[in-house]
């Protein structure tokens, strides 16, 4: 199926059964607060006793993963990506004909790890946490940095099959548990993965790091006041990325000679190679901790 960016569900779509797997776990608490507000029958597996406390702390109940996928419309595997392939192998089999199994991050998807069924359709969805740009109005915006709760995010999702009534259902559920949510993205699972790790950790929370490096150096080597190294980091860090990502006002004449020092001293020349397939495919081998992409 050709990679799209429609947005929306634009029908109402009717109620199914829902199963999180992992749903004590970090994102499987995150997407069950939202789930559980929904007209979905939502069902709930869990192994670890930690996971399963957190749950009932908030008025959920764990099943065995087996009672849970049993006959459920939706599965949504909440778990890390290094057991992601290891959990769909059990799980795959013993879904209903018919159903989708929704994952959170491309890279297993993309390696191969997941277990295959023609009668069972695979969505992958990933959000895009509330943008640098999003205007928040209220302390709860601002307080939601990840998404989920208050702020408004866009979310990217991989469905690469032809049955856009299964799109919808799978689209409908994913709006829900990563709400509010105003735009869903459509692409290959390839160019998710490109954009995670690729775009978004690779580059963006490298830089992220580094930043954070190069304001402990200001700090702690130099001898700046920390209070004033951080207005001055946090203020310019959003004319950066305003003026490079939108334009709004070009930098002065010493600015960029100073921009193009710090690339000739801290980017290497062939960084741009982090965009071939063989590197994904490396990065992605490292993440998961495999020997090779299986696909």
């Amino acid at each position: 199926m050709t990679a799209t960016s429609e947005t929306a569900v634009t029908t109402e779509t009717p109620a199914v059964t829902v199963a999180v797997v992992g749903a004590g776990g970090k994102m499987g608490m995150r997407v069950s607060r939202n789930l559980m507000k929904s007209r979905h029958t939502l069902r709930y597996a869990e192994n670890s006793p930690a996971g399963q406390e957190r749950m009932a702390a908030e008025g959920r109940t764990a099943v065995s993963t087996e009672e849970a996928i049993d006959g459920a419309d939706v599965v949504i595997l909440a778990v890390p990506d290094t057991v992601l392939g290891v959990v769909s192998q059990s799980v795959v089999p013993a879904m209903k004909p018919g159903s989708i199994l929704v994952t959170l991050d491309p890279a297993a998807a993309y390696a191969g790890l997941l277990a295959q069924r023609e009668d069972v359709l695979q969505a992958c969805a990933h959000p895009c946490h509330p943008s640098v740009f999003l205007e928040r109005t209220k302390p709860e915006e601002y307080k939601d940095n990840f998404g989920g709760e208050a702020a408004l995010q866009n979310v990217v999702a991989a469905f690469e099959h032809d049955d856009l009534q299964k799109r919808a259902v799978a689209e409908d559920v994913i709006r829900i548990m990563y709400g509010p949510v105003d735009t869903v993205h459509w692409v290959t699972v390839k160019q998710l993965a490109v954009l995670e790790p690729t775009l978004v950790e690779t580059v963006a929370c490298m830089i992220g790091a580094l930043l954070k490096d190069a304001l402990h150096e200001t700090v702690h080597t130099v001898g700046v006041p920390e209070e004033a190294a951080k207005a001055m980091l946090f203020g310019h860090v959003q004319i950066a990325l305003t003026n490079t990502l939108r334009g709004s006002n070009p930098f002065s004449d010493a600015c960029l000679i100073a921009m193009d020092y710090g690339r000739e001293s801290i980017v290497k020349d062939d960084w741009k190679k982090i965009f071939r397939d063989d590197e994904l495919d490396s990065v992605i081998t490292k993440m998961l901790k495999l020997d090779k992409i299986e696909r």
